[in-house]
Protein backbone atom coordinates (compact mmCIF):
# COMPACT_ATOMS: atom_id res chain seq x y z
CA UNK A 1 0.00 0.00 0.00
CA UNK A 2 2.83 2.45 0.79
CA UNK A 3 4.13 2.53 -2.99
CA UNK A 4 0.71 2.89 -4.52
CA UNK A 5 0.49 6.19 -1.94
CA UNK A 6 3.95 7.29 -2.90
CA UNK A 7 3.00 6.91 -6.54
CA UNK A 8 -0.38 8.88 -6.44
CA UNK A 9 1.71 11.53 -4.39
CA UNK A 10 4.37 11.83 -7.17
CA UNK A 11 1.85 11.87 -9.98
CA UNK A 12 -0.15 14.91 -8.03
CA UNK A 13 3.25 16.46 -7.45
CA UNK A 14 4.11 16.09 -11.33
CA UNK A 15 0.33 17.22 -12.31
CA UNK A 16 1.12 20.39 -10.00
CA UNK A 17 4.25 21.20 -11.98
CA UNK A 18 2.50 20.95 -15.30
CA UNK A 19 -0.31 23.10 -13.98
CA UNK A 20 2.24 25.89 -13.27
CA UNK A 21 4.05 25.29 -16.04
CA UNK A 22 1.23 25.55 -18.47
CA UNK A 23 -0.21 28.94 -16.46
CA UNK A 24 2.63 31.68 -16.15
CA UNK A 25 0.56 34.67 -16.44
CA UNK A 26 0.68 36.70 -13.84
CA UNK A 27 -2.65 37.58 -11.79
CA UNK A 28 -3.29 39.59 -8.72
CA UNK A 29 -5.48 37.96 -6.11
CA UNK A 30 -7.50 40.98 -4.17
CA UNK A 31 -8.32 39.60 -0.61
CA UNK A 32 -9.85 42.61 0.74
CA UNK A 33 -6.94 43.53 3.42
CA UNK A 34 -3.84 42.06 1.23
CA UNK A 35 -2.81 41.81 -2.72
CA UNK A 36 -1.34 38.41 -3.37
CA UNK A 37 0.71 38.45 -6.79
CA UNK A 38 1.61 35.34 -8.16
CA UNK A 39 1.33 32.68 -11.03
CA UNK A 40 -1.99 31.52 -12.28
CA UNK A 41 -0.82 28.14 -11.77
CA UNK A 42 0.22 28.62 -8.43
CA UNK A 43 -3.32 30.69 -7.71
CA UNK A 44 -5.02 27.60 -9.11
CA UNK A 45 -2.98 24.99 -6.34
CA UNK A 46 -3.59 27.11 -3.86
CA UNK A 47 -7.40 27.23 -4.42
CA UNK A 48 -7.48 23.56 -4.74
CA UNK A 49 -5.35 23.23 -1.72
CA UNK A 50 -7.47 25.62 0.41
CA UNK A 51 -11.11 23.99 -1.14
CA UNK A 52 -9.60 19.97 0.04
CA UNK A 53 -7.96 21.52 3.38
CA UNK A 54 -11.90 22.95 4.25
CA UNK A 55 -13.86 19.83 3.06
CA UNK A 56 -12.05 17.93 5.19
CA UNK A 57 -12.18 19.91 8.12
CA UNK A 58 -15.64 19.81 7.58
CA UNK A 59 -15.96 15.84 7.35
CA UNK A 60 -13.83 15.54 10.00
CA UNK A 61 -16.20 17.95 12.33
CA UNK A 62 -19.55 16.27 11.29
CA UNK A 63 -18.87 13.37 10.81
CA UNK A 64 -15.66 11.59 12.38
CA UNK A 65 -15.45 13.32 15.66
CA UNK A 66 -19.21 12.77 16.41
CA UNK A 67 -18.15 9.01 15.64
CA UNK A 68 -15.52 8.74 17.65
CA UNK A 69 -17.38 10.24 20.68
CA UNK A 70 -20.24 7.84 20.03
CA UNK A 71 -17.49 4.66 20.00
CA UNK A 72 -15.92 5.65 22.97
CA UNK A 73 -19.48 5.44 24.81
CA UNK A 74 -20.08 2.71 23.17
CA UNK A 75 -16.92 0.98 24.63
CA UNK A 76 -17.22 3.03 27.77
CA UNK A 77 -17.30 0.82 30.87
CA UNK A 78 -20.77 0.53 32.27
CA UNK A 79 -21.07 3.15 35.28
CA UNK A 80 -21.23 1.70 39.09
CA UNK A 81 -24.42 4.30 40.06
CA UNK A 82 -26.85 2.06 38.21
CA UNK A 83 -28.73 -0.70 40.69
CA UNK A 84 -28.26 -4.64 40.34
CA UNK A 85 -30.81 -6.19 38.55
CA UNK A 86 -31.69 -8.45 41.26
CA UNK A 87 -32.09 -5.11 44.03
CA UNK A 88 -35.52 -3.74 42.94
CA UNK A 89 -36.93 -1.42 45.99
CA UNK A 90 -40.17 -1.03 44.43
CA UNK A 91 -41.17 -4.59 45.41
CA UNK A 92 -41.41 -4.72 48.94
CA UNK A 93 -41.09 -8.04 51.18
Amino acid sequence: MRPLRFLVALLCIAIGVLVGALNPQAVALDLGFVVLHATLGVVLLVALLCGVLTGGMILAVSVVLPLRQRLRRAQAPPSSTAAPPDADPGHGV
